[in-house]
C-alpha cells in the first residue's frame, strides 16, 4: 500500500482510489474532505496521470494554495506546480488570457473589481439622465451580477418577460438598458468584471467548438471542492468541460449549502447523480473534529430538512459535555454572560483566547459581545467584518453627534460635511481647511463666516443650510436625551432613510448596524445603575461612554484573540469552544428568510454549520429582550431550539424568570474596572471636548436600612408619598414620569438630594 493511503479510513480510501468515472463525495463537517481531495490528486499523479491533465477548482486562494502544498508534500517533487489548481475565477482568467481574441477581447484585458464595476454603472446611469437615488449603482450592479451568474445576456434580459416585470414592480424598468450599456462600455474598455470571467468562459466553450474540444481533452480529470456552493454558470461550465471523459469528482456537503444570496444553488449537488450515468457516491460520515454530543445535536437539527442527502455523522471522539442552552434577560446580558463564561473557561480549563469563537447571524450583533469583552480586558478580533464602532456608517453617524457637541472637532466635521451628499465638493472642503489654517481659526468658524471667504453663491447657500442644521441640533441639547436627539439627527439628515432605501445585501447590513447603534443609545438612556438611579442621559454623557469603550488600543498583531464572526464567515473553520448567539425568532432564523420552505431550510443549514464549528464545547444563547429599531422588544426563542434533543442539553442556564433576577443584572455602561491604556493628560494637550470633561463626583451619604426594611409594591406609587431607599435613605416622591411599563420616580432624599429612580430596578419601602 502506498504510504499516502495510510491513515485514511475505509470511505476516504474508497474516494481516493476511484479513478475513472463520475464520483460524488458527500463529505460531512469535519470528515477530512481536504485530505481526501489532495490525496486523490496525489494518487492520480502517482498512477501516471500528467499534472497538466488535472483541473481542481476551489472557492478560495487559500484552499488552493493549501492543496498544492499538501500534494507537493505527499509526492516529494515539484510536479504539483503544473496542476491547474485555483479558484474558478483565477483558473478561467488564466485560460481566457490565451483565448480572449476569439471573443473579441485583447489578451491583456483589464479585470474590474467591484468598485470599478460600480463606478462604470454609475457613469452609465448619469449618461442616461436617470435618478441615482432611484437607480442606485449598487442595486443595479447586483441585478446585473445576478443575471450574469445565471448566464443571462443583456439581450436575453431585455426580452425576458419575468425579469422585466420584476423591474417594473421595483419601478426600475430600465435596468436592462443599463446592463446593455454597461457591457458595451466594458467591452470598449477591454475589461471584464468578476462575473464576466465565468460568463465569457462559458460563451467561449459554447460558441467555439474547437476551444471546447481543446479543454475537454486537456482536462481529463476534474475535481471541484465545495460543490454545494456552485452557481448556475459554474455548474454549466463543469458540465461542458467534463462531457468528454466524465471523470468529474465533486466534493461537498448539501447540509452546508448557505450561499444562495450569492447565487449558489443546492440543486447542483442534489442532481449530480442525474447528470451522469453510474455515479459512484461515497459518504464521509466519520467526524474527526467534534464530540459525539455536538454531532448528535447537529444530526438532530439537520434531520428536519426535507431537501437533503441523508447521512449521520459519528465520531470515535469522547461523548463530551452537554451543549449549554443559555437564556438571558437582554442582549447586553447575553454579551456579559459570554464574556464571563470565556473568563471562567480560561481559568478553569486553561484555554487561551484563540480557542474561543463567538458566532452570530448578522454583523450588527457583535456590539454587545465587543463591549463586554472590552470591559473584561479580553483581547478579540472581528473576522469577516470590521469592529462595530469602526464601521463607516457608525463612524459617520457618531461624527454628527460629535460635531453637535463640539463643532470645532475638525475630523468629525470633514467626515459629515458632505454626508449624505449635499453638493459640498472636495474643492470647497479644501478651501475651508486652507482658510482655517491661514486665519488661525477653526474650520467651523470658516463655515459660519463663509461669506467672508469668497465662496460662490450656490456653495454659500449649501454651507449656510448645513450650519443652520447643526445649530438647530445644538438648540435641542438641553431639551432632549441622547436617544431622542440621535433620532432627530437620523431623520433630519435623511441618513436612516437613505440606508433603508438601499436594498442591497450591503445596504441592509449598514441599515441594521445603524439601528443597532440607535439601540445602544436607547439602552443607555434607559439603563440605571445597580441602585436603580437614572443618571445623566445626555448626548455628552453617551459620547463619553463611547469614547472610553472605543479608545482601547487597536489589535497590534496580537494573535491570541477571541474570534468574532458571522456564521457565514466561519464556514470551513473550527474552534475548541464556540458560542452561538441570538437564537431568537426573526433574528435566527432571520425574518427575511422564512417566507418559503427553501429559505427556512437554508437557515437551518446555517445553524448546522454553526454547531459543527465546535470541537469540545458549545454554548447556544438567546435573550428575552433585545433592542431593535429603538424599542426593547420581547422575543420568542428560535424555532430551532425546539428541535434540539433534550437529552444532549444542559438547560440549567435557560430556566427561571430572568427578567426579575436582579442578582445577575448587568449595566452595559458601568464604568470599566480596568484601564484603557495610559490616560495621563499632558499639559500641552488641547482642551478636552465638552463631553469628556469630568463632572464633580458627589459623595453619597450612606444609609443603613431599617431593621424591618422590606421592598414594597411600587406599581401604584404616587407623588407626595414617603419612601425609604436601601442606599440613599428616606425621601419624598416629588414627580412621576416614564412609560407605564417602565416608570421613573424623582425622589428628594433628606441626605442625598434629588435623584431619578427607575422603579423596575430599585428596592423601595413605602413609609407613608
Amino acid at each position: 500500500m502506498q504510504e499516502y493511503l495510510q491513515g485514511l479510513n475505509d470511505a476516504q480510501r474508497e474516494a481516493v482510489l476511484h479513478r475513472d468515472g463520475p464520483v460524488m463525495i458527500v463529505a460531512g463537517a469535519g470528515s477530512g474532505k481536504t485530505k481526501v481531495l489532495t490525496t486523490r490528486i496525489a494518487h492520480l499523479m502517482a498512477s501516471g496521470v500528467d499534472a497538466f491533465q488535472i483541473l481542481a477548482l476551489t472557492f478560495t486562494n487559500k484552499a488552493a494554495a493549501e492543496m498544492k502544498k499538501r500534494v507537493t508534500h505527499i509526492l516529494g517533487n515539484n510536479e504539483a506546480r503544473n496542476l491547474y489548481i485555483g479558484t474558478f475565477h483565477s483558473v478561467f482568467a488564466r485560460i481566457l488570457r490565451a483565448e480572449a481574441d476569439k471573443i473579441g477581447y485583447p489578451r491583456n484585458f483589464t479585470i474590474y473589481d467591484t468598485d470599478d464595476s460600480k463606478s462604470v454603472v454609475k457613469t452609465v446611469i448619469r449618461e442616461m439622465n436617470l435618478d441615482e437615488k432611484h437607480y442606485k449603482p449598487s442595486t443595479v450592479f447586483n441585478r446585473i451580477s445576478g443575471a450574469k451568474n445565471s448566464l443571462i445576456t443583456p439581450e436575453e434580459y431585455i426580452n425576458d418577460y419575468g425579469l422585466q416585470q420584476e423591474d417594473l414592480r421595483a419601478n426600475r424598468p430600465l435596468i436592462g438598458q443599463i446592463y446593455s450599456s454597461y457591457c458595451k462600455r466594458c467591452f470598449k474598455n477591454g475589461a471584464m468584471d468578476f462575473d464576466d470571467l465565468l460568463l465569457k468562459f462559458y460563451q467561449l466553450l459554447s460558441t467555439h467548438p474547437e476551444s471546447l474540444s481543446k479543454y475537454q481533452r486537456k482536462f481529463k480529470y476534474i475535481m471541484i471542492d465545495e460543490y454545494q456552493d456552485t452557481n448556475t454558470s459554474q455548474y454549466q461550465i463543469i458540465k461542458l468541460l467534463g462531457a468528454m471523459h466524465e471523470n468529474v469528482a465533486v466534493v461537498g456537503d448539501d447540509a452546508q449549502s448557505i450561499y444562495s444570496f450569492r447565487g449558489a444553488t443546492i440543486e447542483n449537488i442534489m442532481r449530480f447523480q442525474k447528470d451522469y450515468d453510474e455515479v459512484k457516491v461515497v459518504m464521509l460520515e466519520q467526524n474527526y473534529r467534534s464530540s459525539q454530543n455536538i454531532l448528535n445535536v447537529a444530526n438532530e437539527i439537520i434531520s428536519n430538512n426535507k431537501g437533503q442527502i441523508p447521512k449521520k455523522l459519528w465520531t470515535s471522539n469522547d461523548e463530551g459535555e452537554k451543549i449549554k442552552l443559555v437564556r438571558t434577560a437582554t442582549d447586553n446580558d447575553e454579551g456579559k454572560y459570554v464574556a464571563d463564561a470565556i473568563q471562567e473557561q480560561k481559568l478553569r480549563s486553561h484555554y487561551r483566547n484563540i480557542d474561543f469563537a463567538i458566532l452570530y447571524r448578522t454583523n450588527a450583533q457583535s456590539r454587545s459581545f465587543e463591549e463586554s469583552l472590552r470591559r473584561m480586558n479580553i483581547a478579540y478580533r472581528i473576522y469577516g467584518g470590521i469592529s462595530f464602532y469602526q464601521r463607516k456608517e457608525i463612524k459617520d453617524f457618531l461624527s454628527y453627534l460629535r460635531v453637535i457637541m463640539n463643532p470645532n472637532d475638525e475630523e468629525a466635521l470633514k467626515r459629515i460635511i458632505n454626508y449624505p451628499a449635499r453638493g459640498i465638493g472636495k474643492t470647497s472642503l479644501e478651501k475651508a481647511v486652507l482658510f482655517a489654517n491661514q486665519n488661525n481659526i477653526s474650520m467651523w468658524n470658516v463655515l459660519e463666516r463663509a461669506s467672508e471667504f469668497g465662496y460662490k453663491a450656490s456653495t454659500l447657500e449649501i454651507l449656510s443650510n448645513f450650519v443652520i442644521m447643526i445649530k438647530m441640533f445644538q438648540s435641542e441639547l438641553e431639551k432632549k436625551n441622547a436617544y431622542d436627539l440621535a433620532i432627530l439627527v437620523g431623520k433630519q439628515t435623511a441618513i436612516v432613510k437613505d440606508l433603508f432605501n438601499d436594498k442591497t445585501t450591503e445596504g441592509l447590513a449598514r441599515y441594521e448596524n445603524l439601528q443597532e447603534l440607535l439601540n445602544s443609545i436607547k439602552e443607555f438612556t434607559e439603563t440605571p445603575t445597580e441602585d436603580g438611579e437614572l443618571l445623566d442621559k445626555s448626548l455628552g454623557s453617551y459620547l463619553q461612554q463611547i469614547t472610553l469603550l472605543t479608545d482601547a488600543d487597536d489589535d497590534k498583531g496580537e494573535r491570541d484573540v477571541v474570534k468574532l464572526m458571522t456564521i457565514h464567515a466561519a464556514k470551513g473553520l473550527e474552534f475548541p469552544v464556540v458560542f452561538v448567539g441570538g437564537l431568537e425568532e426573526t433574528l435566527f432564523p432571520n425574518a427575511m428568510a422564512i417566507n418559503t420552505r427553501e429559505e427556512l431550510e437554508e437557515e437551518r443549514r446555517l445553524f448546522y454549520v454553526a454547531i459543527t464549528r465546535a470541537k469540545a464545547k458549545l454554548w447556544l444563547t438567546y435573550a428575552n429582550n433585545r433592542y431593535r429599531f429603538g424599542n426593547l422588544t420581547q422575543n420568542d426563542p428560535s424555532r430551532f431550539i425546539d428541535e434540539l434533543p433534550d437529552d444532549r442539553l444542559d438547560k440549567s442556564f435557560a430556566g427561571g424568570n430572568m427578567r426579575n433576577n436582579q442578582t445577575n443584572h448587568w449595566n452595559a455602561f458601568d464604568k470599566p474596572k480596568y484601564p484603557f491604556g495610559n490616560n495621563k493628560t499632558k499639559e500641552t494637550k488641547p482642551e478636552k471636548p465638552a463631553y469628556l470633561v469630568s463632572t464633580p463626583v458627589i459623595k453619597i451619604k450612606e444609609h443603613t436600612p431599617s431593621p424591618d426594611f422590606a421592598p414594597s409594591d411600587t406599581s401604584n406609587l404616587q407623588t407626595g408619598q414617603k419612601i425609604e431607599h436601601q442606599k440613599f435613605g428616606f425621601g419624598e416622591v416629588i414627580k412621576m414620569e416614564g412609560a407605564a411599563h417602565n416608570p421613573v420616580a424623582t425622589v428628594k432624599f433628606e441626605n442625598n438630594g434629588e435623584k431619578k429612580i427607575m422603579l423596575n430596578y430599585a428596592k423601595l419601602r413605602i413609609v407613608e
